[in-house]
């Protein structure tokens, strides 16, 4: 089951490039994401433990899959009615993308081995590329070109990280390896040195990957220009696979005793980014640039959570669930305004609730949720992380948190009810909101809020075990 996940992506994707019918090539994006989701949602109730050398699950790549393929399923759904209207872009080049895509980030989760990792993860480089430079505009050519470099370096990085890692096995007198539980299981004997080095740049190189500051400049670009499905993509499952992946050196570190010294550094990275985003999004006049930091904002809160440990790492957990459904509802209502009003500017956007009413409702409740506000899932994520910051007496880290997330409620706040309040001004296209375009952002806020009240115990049992996957020690 779980190699056909990986495959049948592939296959469909050379299919959709044989399909004369234009309909029908979008029409392969749903049915490829629902039977994926489905399959990932078997393999999550089944609970078995899968580990091969190569490819496997355990509880915290199980929790990351069927999160993605949720948001893909959601993103493909969204996509027919997206396509339709966008008949003079065709769909050739973003429907192979798209499950290309989703089989490299697929592929990036299963993995057992680094390596096998590291590919998977540029895999979903290379393939995202063409879905950002959609528009075929002057300003996404150069939001692509700056995907590609800056990721390509920071991945250029990771590798780098890789080969520290596979030297702290060769120095310690064992025999080289990139396979996951062998690593595990020496972590002991593991050069500490070359350990420490390999993980500096694998936070660096995948810390790229998820946006996290400094690194995050390729952001505000890519998903600015990217259409507000690959936005979503880039930002719910994307940001995820590159967190699963920073969090295998987390795993190793901990394993070899240093789990401290791995944290220390997540906390840091966190405290900046969550600095950075609060910073820029102070009057940022560019509704889908505003989200790009946004992304970064709560990456931070991911990193903190885990660099906090314990409580604050199952509030991670469960955050990293919130924030892909959250970043879906606002990037694909904030694609529906940009066709509406032909701008994602402040200046342009005015009174998008009177002139879509769904898409403007949407907007303005995924602005409320990701900004920590109750009862959605958000809010109870940040809480827990909170609590466990002040559990751990980190009283100043604390406060600090409480400040940004202030100012981000702030910044955001200003723009997000200036473009959906108020009276609509003329558009310059005859948008309407329409069911398919609709649908999938209604459901993930639809979720998240369900979330804000209630956890289903196997969810809040499968937090705990990918939490608890995080705090072995040796």
């Amino acid at each position: 089951m779980l190699e056909f996940i990986i495959i049948f992506p592939l296959v469909v994707a050379v299919i959709s490039l044989l399909i004369p019918n234009y309909q029908t090539r979008s029409w392969l994006l749903p049915v490829s994401g629902g039977l994926h989701f489905l399959c990932s949602v078997w393999l999550a109730v089944e609970q078995r433990p899968l580990r091969g050398i190569w490819l496997g699950l355990d509880a915290l790549s199980t929790l990351v899959l069927v999160v993605t393929s949720l948001l893909f399923f959601g993103c493909a759904l969204y996509a027919v009615g997206y396509l339709d209207i966008r008949r003079d872009r065709g769909n050739k080049i973003m429907v192979p993308c798209l499950l290309i895509f989703l089989s490299a980030m697929t592929l990036a989760i299963a993995a057992r081995h680094l390596g096998m990792m590291w590919m998977a993860v540029e895999a979903t480089t290379i393939s995202s590329a063409p879905l950002i430079y959609y528009n075929r505009n002057k300003l996404s050519i150069e939001a692509t070109w700056k995907y590609l470099l800056i990721c390509s370096v920071g991945i250029a990085l990771a590798m780098l990280g890789l080969l520290f890692v596979a030297y702290a096995a060769l120095g310690s007198g064992s025999p080289a390896s990139l396979q996951l539980d062998e690593l595990l299981q020496m972590a002991g004997s593991l050069s500490k040195p070359w350990l420490h080095g390999g993980f500096v740049f694998l936070l660096v190189g995948f810390g790229t990957k998820m946006g996290l500051a400094p690194l995050h400049s390729w952001k505000p670009d890519a998903y600015g220009e990217a259409p507000g499905l690959v936005g979503a993509l880039l930002a719910g499952g994307l940001t995820s696979v590159a967190f699963l992946a920073i969090l295998r050196g987390v795993q190793l570190m901990s394993a070899a005793g240093d789990g401290a010294m791995a944290r220390q550094a997540l906390l840091g990275m966190g405290l900046l980014s969550l600095c950075l985003a609060a910073i820029f999004m102070v009057r940022q006049p560019d509704i889908k640039r505003l989200l790009a930091y946004s992304s970064v904002e709560h990456m931070g809160l991911l990193a903190i959570g885990v660099g906090i440990g314990g409580l604050a790492t199952f509030g991670a957990m469960l955050h990293l669930i919130n924030n892909a459904l959250t970043k879906g509802s606002l990037f694909l209502a904030a694609g529906n305004i940009q066709r509406a009003y032909s701008s994602k500017r402040l200046t342009e956007v005015r009174g998008v609730i009177s002139a879509l009413p769904v898409s403007g409702s949407l907007f303005l409740a995924g602005f409320l949720a990701i900004t920590g506000s109750p009862p959605f899932g958000p809010f109870m994520s940040e809480f827990t992380i909170l609590r466990g910051i002040f559990a751990n007496h980190h009283l100043l880290v604390g406060l600090f948190v409480l400040l940004f997330l202030a100012l981000v409620f702030i910044g955001m706040g200003s723009t997000v009810l200036a473009a959906t309040q108020g009276k609509a001004e003329a558009k310059t296209s005859g948008f309407r909101d329409r069911l398919l375009l609709c649908i999938s952002p209604t459901v993930f806020i639809l979720l998240v809020l369900v979330l804000g009240v209630y956890i289903p115990e196997p969810l809040q049992q499968a937090l705990q075990n990918a939490a608890a996957l995080l705090e072995v020690q040796p």
